[in-house]
């Protein structure tokens, strides 16, 4: 078997952020076996319109933000157009008060917020009358973001929403 032909398909089929201790754990690779397969993954990917992308010491297979416009009628959106903007305005004002998020989007806020609360992307806090809202480590997972890369964040759902 070989150990990047695996991680290769792990990684594609899964849909979401893979921890290299998930594949040890079941398939009993070393970590320099995997180490090196990420690598040479990153390697064959680097001129492709797919990337691995890595945050957290996990990899995840995504379009290139560059050709994301080109795939948007092929693979439609799994979150509606409206939930993204809400947020992508909560990514970038983060932490933000519900009552300050009100103010930006008006009364939606509240469903919207349920409704990507319920989707996991979001956490939030109680404080006084309204809720501190944050995004969740889920979030970072789904659209392969690095948390410290705000400017990539704020770009990235740009793109996605307009």
């Amino acid at each position: 078997m070989e150990v990047k032909k695996i991680i290769e398909a792990i990684i594609f089929a899964s849909g979401k952020m893979v921890s290299k201790d998930d594949i040890k754990k079941i398939f009993l690779f070393k970590e320099k076996e995997i180490d090196d397969a990420i690598m040479q993954l990153k390697e064959q990917y680097k001129d492709s319109a797919i990337e691995i992308i890595e945050s957290e010491n996990r990899y995840a297979m995504q379009v290139r933000d560059k050709y994301v416009e080109y795939t948007k009628k092929f693979a439609p959106m799994e979150i509606p157009k409206n939930l993204l903007k809400t947020l992508s305005i909560i990514a970038y004002h983060q932490p933000i008060k519900q009552s300050e998020l009100r103010k930006i989007i008006g009364e939606k806020v509240y469903e919207h917020v349920r409704e990507l609360q319920k989707k996991g992307f979001l956490k939030l806090e109680n404080q006084g009358r309204t809720k501190i809202i944050e995004t969740s480590q889920f979030f970072y997972d789904y659209f392969g973001f690095d948390k410290k890369d705000k400017e990539k964040i704020k770009k990235s759902l740009y793109e996605r929403v307009f």
